[in-house]
């Protein structure tokens, strides 16, 4: 009897022709063929790592870009707070007010204003000086303008001569006040048919007495004129028609 031979079998095969358990070493047991490649094939322990965003470095432009934003709001709002403080509350004018008035403190309203120039500021009166003892105007300021310190002197600087007048009370609108602008007409008491005469062309009231102190049941009205020295030749009509009650005062618009 011929001896019976058993093939060998090569490694890594079983001996029905399957492929032989291979042992893991971590864990002991066996599987069949590759256990990296098995496991590589289910795409779980061979999957390559998720890409992640990292920090922009120091080399990023929009690093630099974002830095530069930044810096420049930063000086901008430093200019802004530091321009505020460069204003100046100097003394504005409430309403009109003519030539050869005196103001009264009430008729000064503070504002602050930032000058282009220094110079230009020295020009206008501060709120933080001494006011001059006579606010006495040589020329009209508008209301809302600055009062400049140019615009204040004494009589001798107008070339207006201050004239007292009286008015009767139906001669003389209500709202006639100091630093309006009139007419004056004067009347011949003699003759009512004749037309009233221009005496005076836009002359300012300079003053005005106080009405409660007015004399006489008529009330007539108490005001002062400023008269242009032009004007000086009418000024003896003028006083003789405030004397007879002649004189007619109308405002200007």
């Amino acid at each position: 009897m011929a001896p019976y031979l058993h093939a060998a079998t090569p490694a890594g095969v079983s001996r029905g022709g399957h492929p032989a358990p291979v042992e893991n070493p971590a864990t002991g047991t066996g599987s069949p063929g590759d256990d990296g490649a098995m496991s590589s094939s289910l795409g779980v322990a061979g999957a390559p790592p998720a890409p992640r965003a990292g920090a922009p470095g120091w080399r990023d432009p929009r690093m630099w870009i974002g830095i530069a934003i930044v810096a420049v709001s930063v000086v901008g709002g430093v200019r802004l707070v530091g321009g505020a403080d460069d204003s100046v509350s100097v003394w504005s004018v409430s309403e009109d007010v003519g030539a050869g008035t005196t103001l009264e403190p009430d008729q000064l309203v503070a504002r602050r204003v930032r000058f282009v120039e220094d110079a230009d500021a020295g020009r206008y009166l501060r709120t933080d000086a001494e006011l001059p003892a006579a606010l006495y105007l040589t020329r009209a300021v508008g209301a809302g303008e600055l009062l400049p310190a140019g615009a204040l002197g004494s009589a001798a600087d107008t070339g207006v001569v201050q004239a007292p007048i009286r008015v009767a009370a139906e001669g003389v609108p209500p709202s006639i006040t100091v630093g309006s602008r009139v007419d004056v007409y004067v009347s011949d008491e003699t003759d009512a048919r004749r037309p009233a005469d221009l005496l005076l062309a836009d002359v300012a009231v300079t003053g005005e007495a106080d009405r409660s102190d007015e004399l006489g049941a008529s009330g007539d009205r108490q005001l002062v004129l400023g008269v242009p020295d032009e004007d000086a030749d009418a000024l003896t009509r003028l006083i003789a028609a405030s004397a007879a009650g002649t004189l007619t005062v109308v405002g200007r618009s």
